[in-house]
């Protein structure tokens, strides 16, 4: 557990430990607003209740390159298999004149959130959900930072100036998978691909962290965030520290789960450099089969790689760019 009011060299040690111990750790003392948190934990509620008729005005499939939008349940893959959630896709805002947007380039381009006539107060909550939780993610980073010996800065100045936000709303029901849909969690086992997760779980709980050959339960902690470090940052650090392998069990509690993670990577066109050579290669150890440290190319190379596979139907209409390895 890591107060944000403590001394920042006790900040600092605290995530150095939790980082080297397990790639997540969960932020407390983090200022933003509980009523701003259940606010929108309520109409996400709201907006999954709706017909799948409704929720099909804003599917992702209707988002273009941007990949904004709703999903059903089973529409996302982990490892080619269905995860057992629906969701929605929101990112950072961007109008139809900006120049990626313009150039065509993926995840880059306008939300496709419901009208105020359908989720009432939905898309604004969600705006300020964003900056809120953004601005404590470049807080963090400075934390992280600094427990790596660096300067308070070091993720601003070279990839956060302008980051690649990627905001998720999960429902993951409690009703059983139906027979004919292969999934058998969640969501799978995976990594994030960026910098800096910063997960908001209501008080259902099933997220579920590896360690070695065991599954450890993360449960929810009031008031609190949980932090977990991307590929990007065991790039940066040479696998001093590791992005760790999670996964959410099926929900059988009897009540429905919302889940936020909040997605800080970065820049788009950020070449991502090592402070220092990797520890050891380690892709015949991780989910993927893939190196983080040996790939060749911007994050934006990287991360289309990986999302690609998440909605590979939506990946051909974007035209992906394939990742380079070495």
């Amino acid at each position: 557990m890591v107060d944000l009011r403590s001394a920042r060299n006790d900040v600092a040690e605290a995530i150095r430990n939790a980082c080297r111990e397990h790639g997540f750790f969960y932020v407390t003392g983090h200022g933003i607003e509980p009523d701003l948190i259940l606010r929108l934990d309520a109409l996400a509620r709201q907006f999954f209740a709706q017909p799948e008729e409704v929720k099909a005005h804003y599917a992702m499939t209707q988002g273009g390159r941007a990949w904004r939008g709703w999903f059903p349940l089973g529409g996302e893959l982990t490892s080619g298999r269905p995860d057992w959630k629906e969701g929605l896709y929101v990112g950072t805002s961007l109008p139809n004149d900006h120049p990626r947007v313009v150039a065509g380039v993926p995840m880059h381009g306008a939300n496709l959130l419901p009208t105020e006539d359908v989720a009432p107060g939905f898309a604004r909550t969600i705006d300020d959900y964003m900056i809120r939780v953004v601005a404590l993610g470049q807080r963090v980073l400075t934390h992280i930072a600094e427990s790596l010996g660096l300067a308070s800065t070091y993720f601003l100045s070279r990839y956060t100036q302008d980051p690649l936000v990627l905001f998720r709303i999960f429902l993951y029901p409690t009703r059983p998978v139906p027979g004919g849909v292969d999934a058998v969690d969640g969501v799978g086992e995976h990594t994030d691909y960026g910098l800096l997760t910063l997960l908001r779980q209501d008080d259902v709980g099933g997220l579920q962290v590896r360690k070695g050959d065991t599954w450890l339960e993360a449960p929810p902690i009031a008031d609190s965030f949980i932090c977990n470090i991307g590929d990007m940052l065991d790039r940066v650090t040479g696998g001093y520290y590791r992005s760790t392998p999670h996964r959410v069990r099926l929900n059988r509690s009897g009540r429905d789960r919302i889940s936020m993670p909040l997605f800080l990577d970065p820049d788009f066109d950020a070449v991502i450099e090592p402070i220092r050579p990797p520890e050891r290669e380690d892709a015949s150890e991780r989910w993927d089969q893939a190196s983080v440290h040996g790939f060749e190319g911007t994050y934006g190379d990287y991360v289309l790689g990986k999302v690609s596979k998440v909605f590979p139907d939506l990946a051909d209409k974007a035209g992906t760019r394939a990742v380079r390895s070495s």
